[in-house]
């Protein structure tokens, strides 16, 4: 009880940061769009999702998931109708960490797309996954 006295600051800081943690944790479970690299293999081999790398150029390049298309994020909303023969499928869409795909998403529903999938963490996650990632281009 000294202890706790004492520290008030430290402990109330820990129990916000829980409390914060846990509140992510919450909304992430909650967002069914939001796929870890498990889930997005899932997605792509049973159900025939298309993945959409919506990086730069540069980024593409350097290594991406196979098969993934790339279209950035820049280049999005303005080409958003080669992505119409997809429509049907669902599109797993990713990036370096995930915020970009977030963007695109956004972009992409207010297109009429439906089934979108947000690779959490981007291709940082799916590579310390262990997952494979290559430089031929789709």
């Amino acid at each position: 009880m000294e202890f706790l006295q004492q520290n008030l600051i430290w402990v109330a800081l820990a129990a916000i940061s829980g409390a914060w943690l846990l509140a992510d944790i919450i909304r992430q479970k909650r967002d069914s769009s939001l796929l870890a690299p498990v889930e997005a293999t899932l997605l792509i081999n049973r159900e025939d999702a298309v993945i959409i790398d919506v990086r730069a150029q540069g980024e593409y390049d350097q290594g991406h998931l196979p098969n993934a298309r790339h279209l950035s994020l820049e280049e999005l909303e303005r080409r958003s109708s080669e992505l119409d023969k997809f429509r049907s499928r669902p599109l797993l869409i990713c990036c370096a960490s995930g915020a970009r795909s977030a963007q695109a998403i956004t972009t992409l529903k207010k297109a009429g797309f439906e089934k979108l999938y947000n690779l959490r963490g981007g291709i940082a996650e799916w590579e310390k996954a262990g997952y494979p990632t290559t430089r031929k281009r789709k």
